[in-house]
């Protein structure tokens, strides 16, 4: 009888959905947002994806080789971590500048804190923040190219919606931010792009509402209160669209790794992102913020936790029996 039975760890309830198709479905919801940062930035734009997501998965398949480790490129999560990497960079970058970037965020942020499921913080943004510290000049310049090797020239006006008020400009173009007819990285600039993709993770129930409007709510919260606009339409909703507030709320901070689990917990990790993305947009040096934001918030995913998970039927939170 005892032949029968399989014992294992726990959980011993497991979905049927697998990493890889998760992975996958990410990877297309992505789609709307890369295919018109192609459109909007050309030939260069598909080239450092293309070399963003290409490092990142070589780097996987040669490290797990040489450490005699199972190969799991297969599961797609390094492919999307070289495609959120490449959104995350301004068309006119060298192609070198994702090489750096997909090295550092697989071999340093992933692979060497164990892998999938290990890494403590996410590491496409990791990297991006990595990138901007080490070459401030070329990840801050937004200057469009006219091709895949072409010189750059401008089309657009020369600094992002962001750094535009920041520096004293009076309004957003809601209209130019939501079509995506501005400067930015490769894959923030159209909100519409980035909202389907979102509303596909959400209608297939990979991601839920949860974190990402805990976040975007907090956030224009605290825009509102400390702005020093007010209840300005103008300027609540171009900070809503402008930078990278869409793509890292929807899809950066529903990581299932480096955020909470707890439904509480992700209220709480919702707030703190809205909270720090406003901060450092109103009063910090730079005119983004999420960035760092998110990863700072990845840093206290565990304590989050510790402070948010439920007590077990019949233990008290201090871990007392209840009589």
């Amino acid at each position: 009888m005892n032949e029968l039975l399989h014992v294992s760890s726990s959980p011993h309830i497991r979905s049927k959905v697998r990493t890889d198709q998760i992975m996958l479905m990410v990877v297309i919801a992505l789609l709307p947002a890369s295919c018109f940062g192609i459109y909007n930035f050309g030939q260069r734009a598909l080239m450092l994806i293309c070399v963003s997501v290409s490092t990142c998965v070589l780097t996987e398949l040669i490290y797990e080789k040489a450490m005699k480790k199972p190969v799991t490129i297969g599961d797609f999560s390094a492919v999307v971590t070289g495609l959120l990497l490449a959104l995350n960079l301004p068309a006119g970058v060298p192609w070198w500048i994702p090489v750096i970037g997909g090295i550092f965020a697989i071999l340093v942020v992933k692979l060497l804190f164990g892998g999938l499921g290990q890494n403590f913080m996410n590491p496409a943004l990791a990297a991006r923040c990595f990138l901007l510290i080490s070459f401030t000049g070329r990840m801050t310049d937004f200057t469009v190219p006219s091709g895949a090797f072409g010189k750059i020239v401008d089309t657009v006006s020369q600094a992002t919606p962001l750094a535009a008020v920041k520096a004293g400009e009076d309004v957003f173009n809601v209209t130019s931010l939501l079509i995506g007819n501005i400067k930015g990285t490769i894959g923030e600039t159209s909100a519409i792009a980035i909202l389907i993709g979102a509303l596909f993770l959400v209608g297939i129930k990979v991601i839920d509402f949860r974190i990402p409007l805990t976040y975007i709510g907090s956030f224009l919260i605290f825009i509102i209160l400390f702005g020093g606009r007010g209840l300005d339409v103008n300027f609540i909703l171009g900070h809503l669209f402008s930078g990278g507030l869409m793509l890292g709320a929807w899809f950066m901070a529903t990581d299932y790794v480096t955020s909470p689990i707890t439904k509480t917990g992700q209220l709480v990790y919702g707030v703190i992102l809205g909270v720090l993305t406003g901060l450092f947009r109103i009063f910090g040096g730079s005119a983004e913020g999420v960035s760092y934001a998110i990863i700072f918030s990845n840093l206290l995913v565990p304590l989050i936790e510790r402070v948010t998970v439920p007590a077990a039927f019949g233990i008290r939170k201090e871990g007392k029996r209840n009589e």
